[in-house]
Protein backbone atom coordinates (compact mmCIF):
# COMPACT_ATOMS: atom_id res chain seq x y z
CA UNK A 1 0.00 0.00 0.00
CA UNK A 2 1.22 3.67 -0.83
CA UNK A 3 2.12 5.99 2.44
CA UNK A 4 -0.05 8.28 0.28
CA UNK A 5 -2.67 6.57 0.31
CA UNK A 6 -2.41 5.69 3.77
CA UNK A 7 -2.13 9.03 5.04
CA UNK A 8 -5.56 10.00 3.35
CA UNK A 9 -7.11 7.26 5.23
CA UNK A 10 -5.75 7.23 8.68
CA UNK A 11 -7.09 9.80 10.69
CA UNK A 12 -4.43 12.73 12.31
CA UNK A 13 -1.37 11.21 10.78
CA UNK A 14 2.04 12.84 9.90
CA UNK A 15 3.59 12.01 6.99
CA UNK A 16 7.06 10.33 8.29
CA UNK A 17 9.12 9.94 4.86
CA UNK A 18 8.87 10.22 1.52
CA UNK A 19 11.03 7.92 -0.19
CA UNK A 20 8.63 5.97 -2.03
CA UNK A 21 7.26 8.75 -4.03
CA UNK A 22 10.95 9.99 -4.63
CA UNK A 23 12.72 6.99 -5.99
CA UNK A 24 9.27 7.02 -8.81
CA UNK A 25 9.95 10.77 -9.38
CA UNK A 26 13.65 11.73 -9.05
CA UNK A 27 15.85 9.33 -10.33
CA UNK A 28 18.93 10.39 -9.11
CA UNK A 29 20.56 7.83 -6.74
CA UNK A 30 23.63 6.47 -9.13
CA UNK A 31 25.15 9.63 -8.98
CA UNK A 32 26.51 11.35 -11.60
CA UNK A 33 26.61 9.82 -15.26
CA UNK A 34 30.48 8.53 -15.77
CA UNK A 35 29.99 7.24 -19.04
CA UNK A 36 31.93 10.40 -20.82
CA UNK A 37 35.55 9.56 -19.20
CA UNK A 38 36.73 12.88 -21.24
CA UNK A 39 34.49 15.59 -20.48
CA UNK A 40 33.78 18.27 -18.24
CA UNK A 41 32.13 20.45 -16.55
CA UNK A 42 30.42 23.72 -18.18
CA UNK A 43 32.49 25.91 -16.11
CA UNK A 44 29.87 28.49 -15.50
CA UNK A 45 27.77 26.20 -13.89
CA UNK A 46 30.39 24.53 -11.98
CA UNK A 47 30.80 28.06 -10.30
CA UNK A 48 26.62 28.08 -9.18
CA UNK A 49 26.81 24.67 -7.47
CA UNK A 50 29.80 26.27 -5.49
CA UNK A 51 27.17 29.36 -4.44
CA UNK A 52 24.57 26.72 -4.27
CA UNK A 53 26.61 24.39 -1.84
CA UNK A 54 27.65 26.65 0.17
CA UNK A 55 24.30 28.45 0.93
CA UNK A 56 22.80 24.83 2.17
CA UNK A 57 26.48 24.55 4.71
CA UNK A 58 28.23 22.16 2.40
CA UNK A 59 31.15 23.89 1.69
CA UNK A 60 33.35 21.11 0.92
CA UNK A 61 31.96 20.55 -2.39
CA UNK A 62 33.96 23.64 -3.97
CA UNK A 63 37.38 21.12 -2.80
CA UNK A 64 35.79 19.02 -5.86
CA UNK A 65 37.37 20.29 -9.49
CA UNK A 66 34.91 18.99 -11.53
CA UNK A 67 31.36 18.82 -9.07
CA UNK A 68 29.95 16.50 -12.21
CA UNK A 69 32.48 13.72 -11.75
CA UNK A 70 32.92 14.52 -8.17
CA UNK A 71 30.13 11.29 -7.20
CA UNK A 72 28.00 12.42 -4.58
CA UNK A 73 24.56 11.77 -4.63
CA UNK A 74 22.09 14.44 -5.18
CA UNK A 75 23.39 15.94 -8.48
CA UNK A 76 22.98 14.49 -12.02
CA UNK A 77 24.43 15.31 -15.33
CA UNK A 78 24.18 15.07 -18.76
CA UNK A 79 26.58 16.01 -21.49
CA UNK A 80 25.95 17.86 -24.43
CA UNK A 81 27.08 16.94 -27.90
CA UNK A 82 30.51 18.56 -27.34
CA UNK A 83 31.01 16.30 -24.38
CA UNK A 84 30.67 19.19 -21.90
CA UNK A 85 28.47 18.15 -18.81
CA UNK A 86 25.47 20.24 -17.93
CA UNK A 87 23.50 19.93 -14.40
CA UNK A 88 19.72 18.18 -14.60
CA UNK A 89 19.13 17.93 -11.26
CA UNK A 90 20.14 18.85 -7.96
CA UNK A 91 18.55 17.47 -4.07
CA UNK A 92 18.95 18.44 -0.94
CA UNK A 93 17.39 16.70 2.50
CA UNK A 94 18.28 14.01 4.24
CA UNK A 95 14.93 11.46 3.35
CA UNK A 96 16.36 7.95 4.75
CA UNK A 97 19.35 6.74 5.95
CA UNK A 98 19.69 4.97 2.85
CA UNK A 99 19.37 8.26 0.66
CA UNK A 100 22.56 10.66 0.79
CA UNK A 101 21.55 13.71 -0.79
CA UNK A 102 23.77 16.50 0.84
CA UNK A 103 21.66 18.00 4.18
CA UNK A 104 21.57 21.42 4.42
CA UNK A 105 22.68 23.72 7.60
CA UNK A 106 19.79 23.69 10.30
CA UNK A 107 20.12 27.32 10.70
CA UNK A 108 22.00 29.27 7.90
CA UNK A 109 20.72 27.50 4.77
CA UNK A 110 18.85 29.30 2.43
CA UNK A 111 18.11 29.13 -1.91
CA UNK A 112 21.00 30.73 -3.24
CA UNK A 113 20.18 32.81 -6.88
CA UNK A 114 22.92 31.05 -8.64
CA UNK A 115 20.38 28.63 -9.13
CA UNK A 116 19.20 30.50 -12.13
CA UNK A 117 22.85 30.11 -13.42
CA UNK A 118 22.00 26.10 -14.40
CA UNK A 119 19.87 26.78 -17.93
CA UNK A 120 20.05 22.80 -18.16
CA UNK A 121 18.34 22.41 -14.58
CA UNK A 122 15.26 19.76 -14.63
CA UNK A 123 14.83 18.91 -11.11
CA UNK A 124 15.11 20.71 -7.60
CA UNK A 125 14.48 19.18 -4.86
CA UNK A 126 14.73 20.59 -1.24
CA UNK A 127 13.67 18.60 1.79
CA UNK A 128 13.50 19.75 5.35
CA UNK A 129 16.38 22.42 4.57
CA UNK A 130 14.97 25.43 6.08
CA UNK A 131 13.30 24.55 9.39
CA UNK A 132 14.99 26.94 11.62
CA UNK A 133 15.56 29.64 9.22
CA UNK A 134 12.25 30.01 7.70
CA UNK A 135 12.40 32.21 4.91
CA UNK A 136 9.63 32.88 1.70
CA UNK A 137 10.03 30.94 -1.64
CA UNK A 138 12.31 33.34 -4.00
CA UNK A 139 10.08 34.68 -6.93
CA UNK A 140 13.33 34.52 -8.81
CA UNK A 141 12.48 30.30 -9.19
CA UNK A 142 10.32 31.43 -12.21
CA UNK A 143 13.18 32.31 -14.32
CA UNK A 144 14.34 28.72 -14.30
CA UNK A 145 10.63 28.24 -17.23
CA UNK A 146 12.68 27.17 -19.72
CA UNK A 147 14.01 23.83 -18.58
CA UNK A 148 12.53 23.03 -14.94
CA UNK A 149 10.12 19.79 -14.96
CA UNK A 150 10.09 19.08 -11.09
CA UNK A 151 10.46 21.23 -8.45
CA UNK A 152 9.98 19.95 -4.52
CA UNK A 153 10.05 22.24 -1.87
CA UNK A 154 8.50 20.36 0.73
CA UNK A 155 8.31 20.87 4.37
CA UNK A 156 11.28 23.57 4.60
CA UNK A 157 9.12 26.04 6.66
CA UNK A 158 8.44 28.61 3.48
CA UNK A 159 6.05 31.11 4.38
CA UNK A 160 4.10 34.27 2.45
CA UNK A 161 2.43 33.56 -0.82
CA UNK A 162 3.15 30.94 -4.06
CA UNK A 163 5.05 33.68 -5.99
CA UNK A 164 3.07 34.53 -9.03
CA UNK A 165 6.27 34.27 -11.31
CA UNK A 166 5.19 30.13 -10.85
CA UNK A 167 3.81 30.93 -13.55
CA UNK A 168 6.15 30.60 -16.09
CA UNK A 169 7.40 27.19 -14.89
CA UNK A 170 5.18 26.12 -18.02
CA UNK A 171 7.33 22.81 -19.12
CA UNK A 172 7.29 21.69 -15.36
CA UNK A 173 5.27 18.08 -14.99
CA UNK A 174 5.59 17.94 -11.05
CA UNK A 175 5.22 21.11 -8.13
CA UNK A 176 5.42 19.86 -4.72
CA UNK A 177 4.74 22.56 -1.65
CA UNK A 178 3.57 19.96 0.45
CA UNK A 179 3.77 20.97 4.57
CA UNK A 180 5.36 24.65 4.77
CA UNK A 181 3.13 27.57 6.30
CA UNK A 182 2.57 29.03 3.10
CA UNK A 183 -0.66 31.68 2.71
CA UNK A 184 -2.78 33.63 0.32
CA UNK A 185 -4.79 32.45 -2.22
CA UNK A 186 -3.92 29.59 -4.66
CA UNK A 187 -2.53 31.41 -7.62
CA UNK A 188 -5.14 31.19 -11.00
CA UNK A 189 -1.92 31.55 -13.00
CA UNK A 190 -1.39 27.88 -12.39
CA UNK A 191 -3.56 26.99 -15.13
CA UNK A 192 -1.19 28.05 -17.33
CA UNK A 193 1.09 24.84 -16.59
CA UNK A 194 -1.23 22.92 -18.70
CA UNK A 195 1.52 20.16 -18.68
CA UNK A 196 1.61 19.52 -14.72
CA UNK A 197 0.79 15.86 -13.90
CA UNK A 198 0.87 15.89 -10.07
CA UNK A 199 0.21 19.36 -7.95
CA UNK A 200 0.51 18.87 -3.78
CA UNK A 201 -0.07 22.29 -2.21
CA UNK A 202 -1.65 20.08 1.23
CA UNK A 203 -0.47 20.93 4.79
CA UNK A 204 -0.32 24.39 4.00
CA UNK A 205 -2.41 28.03 5.38
CA UNK A 206 -3.80 29.03 2.23
CA UNK A 207 -7.10 30.69 1.99
CA UNK A 208 -9.92 31.65 -0.66
CA UNK A 209 -11.37 29.64 -3.22
CA UNK A 210 -10.17 26.20 -5.56
CA UNK A 211 -9.83 27.66 -8.73
CA UNK A 212 -11.37 26.86 -11.56
CA UNK A 213 -8.48 25.48 -13.57
CA UNK A 214 -8.35 22.27 -14.91
CA UNK A 215 -5.12 20.13 -16.49
CA UNK A 216 -5.28 17.54 -18.81
CA UNK A 217 -2.59 15.27 -17.90
CA UNK A 218 -2.81 15.96 -14.09
CA UNK A 219 -2.47 12.61 -12.02
CA UNK A 220 -2.72 13.70 -8.83
CA UNK A 221 -4.10 17.07 -7.16
CA UNK A 222 -3.98 17.45 -3.20
CA UNK A 223 -5.30 20.39 -1.49
CA UNK A 224 -5.67 19.45 1.68
CA UNK A 225 -5.10 20.43 5.01
CA UNK A 226 -5.58 24.10 4.20
CA UNK A 227 -8.43 26.55 5.00
CA UNK A 228 -9.91 27.19 1.61
CA UNK A 229 -13.41 28.10 1.11
CA UNK A 230 -16.63 27.83 -1.73
CA UNK A 231 -17.46 25.13 -3.82
CA UNK A 232 -15.34 22.36 -5.39
CA UNK A 233 -15.08 23.80 -8.91
CA UNK A 234 -16.56 21.49 -11.54
CA UNK A 235 -13.83 22.84 -13.73
CA UNK A 236 -11.52 20.01 -11.98
CA UNK A 237 -13.54 17.12 -13.11
CA UNK A 238 -11.98 18.06 -16.51
CA UNK A 239 -9.00 16.93 -15.47
CA UNK A 240 -9.76 13.05 -17.03
CA UNK A 241 -6.36 12.01 -15.90
CA UNK A 242 -7.14 12.49 -12.19
CA UNK A 243 -5.85 9.03 -9.90
CA UNK A 244 -5.85 10.94 -6.81
CA UNK A 245 -8.08 14.12 -5.79
CA UNK A 246 -7.47 14.96 -2.23
CA UNK A 247 -9.76 18.26 -0.65
CA UNK A 248 -10.04 17.24 2.81
CA UNK A 249 -9.60 19.15 5.83
CA UNK A 250 -10.72 22.43 4.52
CA UNK A 251 -14.13 24.47 4.63
CA UNK A 252 -15.44 23.82 1.46
CA UNK A 253 -19.36 23.47 1.47
CA UNK A 254 -22.07 23.05 -1.25
CA UNK A 255 -22.86 20.14 -3.43
CA UNK A 256 -20.29 17.48 -5.29
CA UNK A 257 -19.71 18.36 -8.49
CA UNK A 258 -21.68 16.25 -10.59
CA UNK A 259 -19.37 15.82 -13.05
CA UNK A 260 -17.33 13.55 -10.56
CA UNK A 261 -18.81 10.88 -12.87
CA UNK A 262 -16.55 11.42 -15.49
CA UNK A 263 -12.96 10.72 -13.65
CA UNK A 264 -13.06 7.55 -14.41
CA UNK A 265 -9.42 7.29 -14.09
CA UNK A 266 -10.01 7.73 -10.04
CA UNK A 267 -8.53 5.67 -7.60
CA UNK A 268 -8.67 7.79 -4.29
CA UNK A 269 -11.15 10.69 -3.79
CA UNK A 270 -10.66 12.36 -0.28
CA UNK A 271 -13.25 14.84 0.35
CA UNK A 272 -13.52 14.15 4.46
CA UNK A 273 -13.72 17.11 6.75
CA UNK A 274 -15.51 19.90 5.24
CA UNK A 275 -19.01 21.56 5.06
CA UNK A 276 -20.35 19.66 2.43
CA UNK A 277 -23.67 19.39 2.07
CA UNK A 278 -26.82 18.00 0.01
CA UNK A 279 -27.85 14.72 -1.61
CA UNK A 280 -25.79 11.64 -1.54
CA UNK A 281 -24.36 11.94 -5.03
CA UNK A 282 -25.67 9.61 -6.79
CA UNK A 283 -22.82 10.04 -9.55
CA UNK A 284 -20.02 8.13 -7.72
CA UNK A 285 -21.00 5.06 -8.70
CA UNK A 286 -19.64 6.12 -12.43
CA UNK A 287 -16.00 6.25 -10.64
CA UNK A 288 -15.69 2.82 -11.59
CA UNK A 289 -12.06 2.84 -11.05
CA UNK A 290 -12.32 4.04 -7.17
CA UNK A 291 -10.77 2.17 -4.73
CA UNK A 292 -10.95 4.58 -1.99
CA UNK A 293 -13.82 6.90 -1.19
CA UNK A 294 -13.53 8.92 1.66
CA UNK A 295 -16.36 11.47 2.71
CA UNK A 296 -16.60 11.33 6.80
CA UNK A 297 -17.25 14.46 8.68
CA UNK A 298 -19.05 15.86 6.16
CA UNK A 299 -22.90 17.03 7.26
CA UNK A 300 -24.47 15.48 3.97
CA UNK A 301 -27.57 14.58 6.16
CA UNK A 302 -29.19 12.73 3.47
CA UNK A 303 -30.02 8.55 2.60
CA UNK A 304 -27.07 6.65 1.38
CA UNK A 305 -27.97 6.31 -2.43
CA UNK A 306 -27.61 2.19 -2.65
CA UNK A 307 -25.99 2.15 -6.28
CA UNK A 308 -22.33 0.79 -5.50
CA UNK A 309 -22.40 -2.26 -7.23
CA UNK A 310 -21.00 -0.49 -10.69
CA UNK A 311 -17.57 0.01 -8.16
CA UNK A 312 -16.80 -3.03 -8.37
CA UNK A 313 -12.65 -1.89 -7.58
CA UNK A 314 -13.76 -0.20 -4.17
CA UNK A 315 -11.62 -1.58 -0.89
CA UNK A 316 -12.07 1.63 1.09
CA UNK A 317 -15.81 3.26 1.98
CA UNK A 318 -15.17 6.00 4.61
CA UNK A 319 -18.99 7.66 5.71
CA UNK A 320 -18.69 8.51 9.29
CA UNK A 321 -20.27 11.12 11.13
CA UNK A 322 -22.36 12.51 8.19
CA UNK A 323 -26.07 12.30 9.16
CA UNK A 324 -26.83 10.30 6.79
CA UNK A 325 -30.12 8.46 7.74
CA UNK A 326 -32.07 5.64 6.01
CA UNK A 327 -31.40 1.93 5.50
CA UNK A 328 -27.20 0.12 5.68
CA UNK A 329 -26.42 0.71 2.02
CA UNK A 330 -26.91 -3.41 1.15
CA UNK A 331 -24.54 -3.21 -2.51
CA UNK A 332 -21.58 -3.01 -0.52
CA UNK A 333 -22.11 -5.89 0.72
CA UNK A 334 -21.86 -7.35 -2.51
CA UNK A 335 -18.11 -5.79 -3.52
CA UNK A 336 -16.24 -8.71 -3.44
CA UNK A 337 -12.87 -6.48 -2.69
CA UNK A 338 -14.27 -4.25 -0.05
CA UNK A 339 -11.53 -4.70 2.98
CA UNK A 340 -12.85 -1.22 5.63
CA UNK A 341 -16.58 -0.07 5.93
CA UNK A 342 -16.87 2.67 8.13
CA UNK A 343 -20.41 3.91 8.50
CA UNK A 344 -20.21 4.39 12.07
CA UNK A 345 -22.21 7.63 14.03
CA UNK A 346 -25.04 8.44 11.40
CA UNK A 347 -28.55 7.54 11.69
CA UNK A 348 -29.09 4.80 9.86
CA UNK A 349 -31.67 2.23 10.62
CA UNK A 350 -33.56 -1.14 9.74
CA UNK A 351 -31.26 -4.07 9.74
CA UNK A 352 -27.86 -5.25 8.81
CA UNK A 353 -28.11 -6.58 5.50
CA UNK A 354 -27.34 -10.34 5.37
CA UNK A 355 -24.88 -9.71 2.13
CA UNK A 356 -22.59 -8.21 4.78
CA UNK A 357 -22.26 -11.78 6.65
CA UNK A 358 -20.88 -12.15 3.47
CA UNK A 359 -17.93 -10.18 2.42
CA UNK A 360 -14.83 -12.22 3.33
CA UNK A 361 -11.76 -10.28 2.77
CA UNK A 362 -13.33 -7.47 4.92
CA UNK A 363 -10.79 -6.47 8.02
CA UNK A 364 -12.57 -3.45 9.45
CA UNK A 365 -16.28 -2.33 9.79
CA UNK A 366 -17.54 -0.14 11.64
CA UNK A 367 -21.68 0.31 11.76
CA UNK A 368 -21.83 1.74 15.94
CA UNK A 369 -23.60 4.72 16.99
CA UNK A 370 -26.69 4.20 14.54
CA UNK A 371 -30.29 3.35 15.18
CA UNK A 372 -29.88 -0.88 14.10
CA UNK A 373 -31.75 -3.72 14.93
CA UNK A 374 -32.16 -7.57 14.28
CA UNK A 375 -29.79 -10.46 14.41
CA UNK A 376 -26.69 -9.63 12.93
CA UNK A 377 -25.85 -11.74 10.25
CA UNK A 378 -22.06 -12.27 11.18
CA UNK A 379 -21.06 -15.71 11.54
CA UNK A 380 -18.24 -16.66 14.48
CA UNK A 381 -15.42 -16.76 11.68
CA UNK A 382 -15.74 -13.65 10.47
CA UNK A 383 -16.06 -12.08 13.85
CA UNK A 384 -13.18 -13.93 15.13
CA UNK A 385 -11.62 -12.64 11.63
CA UNK A 386 -11.75 -8.89 12.47
CA UNK A 387 -11.94 -8.92 16.40
CA UNK A 388 -11.74 -5.24 17.70
CA UNK A 389 -12.35 -3.77 14.21
CA UNK A 390 -16.12 -4.68 14.20
CA UNK A 391 -17.78 -2.31 16.04
CA UNK A 392 -21.53 -2.58 16.84
CA UNK A 393 -21.88 -0.82 19.96
CA UNK A 394 -24.48 1.66 20.35
CA UNK A 395 -27.02 0.37 18.57
CA UNK A 396 -29.77 -1.06 20.97
CA UNK A 397 -31.76 -3.13 18.63
CA UNK A 398 -28.89 -5.78 17.86
CA UNK A 399 -28.83 -8.74 19.10
CA UNK A 400 -26.60 -11.96 18.28
CA UNK A 401 -28.65 -15.97 17.94
CA UNK A 402 -27.37 -18.00 20.58
CA UNK A 403 -26.27 -20.53 18.36
CA UNK A 404 -24.20 -18.31 16.23
CA UNK A 405 -21.37 -18.93 18.48
CA UNK A 406 -20.78 -15.29 18.76
CA UNK A 407 -21.57 -15.57 23.17
CA UNK A 408 -18.16 -17.12 23.74
CA UNK A 409 -15.75 -14.12 22.11
CA UNK A 410 -13.07 -12.99 24.66
CA UNK A 411 -14.02 -9.32 23.53
CA UNK A 412 -17.25 -7.41 23.67
CA UNK A 413 -19.20 -6.36 20.81
CA UNK A 414 -21.24 -4.08 22.38
CA UNK A 415 -24.93 -5.85 21.65
CA UNK A 416 -26.55 -8.80 23.70
CA UNK A 417 -28.42 -12.21 22.82
CA UNK A 418 -31.32 -11.91 21.42
CA UNK A 419 -34.59 -12.43 23.42
CA UNK A 420 -36.02 -15.77 22.30
CA UNK A 421 -38.77 -15.52 24.16
CA UNK A 422 -40.60 -12.26 22.18
CA UNK A 423 -43.75 -12.79 20.95
CA UNK A 424 -42.52 -11.57 17.06
CA UNK A 425 -39.70 -13.67 15.18
CA UNK A 426 -39.10 -10.65 12.56
CA UNK A 427 -35.39 -9.42 12.60
CA UNK A 428 -36.41 -6.35 12.95
CA UNK A 429 -38.56 -6.26 16.33
CA UNK A 430 -36.32 -9.32 18.11
CA UNK A 431 -36.23 -7.99 21.77
CA UNK A 432 -32.30 -7.24 23.22
CA UNK A 433 -31.44 -6.10 26.71
CA UNK A 434 -29.26 -2.74 25.83
CA UNK A 435 -25.80 -3.57 26.25
CA UNK A 436 -23.47 -1.04 25.88
CA UNK A 437 -19.36 -1.93 25.40
CA UNK A 438 -17.40 -0.09 28.29
CA UNK A 439 -14.30 -1.42 26.00
CA UNK A 440 -15.41 0.59 22.87
CA UNK A 441 -14.16 4.02 24.28
CA UNK A 442 -10.58 2.23 24.55
CA UNK A 443 -10.74 1.04 20.63
CA UNK A 444 -8.57 2.45 17.92
CA UNK A 445 -9.69 5.43 16.32
CA UNK A 446 -8.52 4.84 12.90
CA UNK A 447 -7.89 2.73 10.10
CA UNK A 448 -5.23 0.50 11.32
CA UNK A 449 -2.35 -0.40 8.81
CA UNK A 450 -3.14 -3.81 8.51
CA UNK A 451 -6.04 -3.35 7.00
CA UNK A 452 -5.35 -1.49 4.21
CA UNK A 453 -1.75 -3.90 3.60
CA UNK A 454 -3.52 -5.33 -0.12
CA UNK A 455 -4.16 -1.52 -1.70
CA UNK A 456 -1.88 -1.24 -4.22
CA UNK A 457 0.51 1.80 -4.89
CA UNK A 458 -1.26 4.93 -6.19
Amino acid sequence: MSWKLMNAVVDDSEYTEWNGMAAKVFEVLDGPQTAFPMGRTSRAEQEAVYDIMRATGNGWATDIPDVCRGRWHGIECMPDKDNVFHVVSLSFGELSEDTAFPTCHPTRSFLSPSITKLPHLKTLFFYRCFTYNPQPIPPFLGLLGPSLQTLVLRENSHFGPIPLQFANLTRLRVLDLHKNNLNGSIPFSLGRITGLRSLDLSSNKLTGSIPAFSFPSLNVLDFSQNLLTGPIPSALCDSRSLVKLDLSRNHLVGPLPGKLTGLKELVLLDLSYNRIQGPFPGSLRGLVSLQALILKGNPMGSTVVDGFDGMKALMIVILSNMNLHGPVPESLGRIANIRVVHLDGNHLNGSIPKSYGRMRRVSELRLNDNGLSGVVPFDREMVWRMKRKLRLNNNSGLCYDASSGLGDSTFDLGISLCDTTSSSSSPGSVRTVQHVSAMHKSLPTHVTSDALTSVPNL
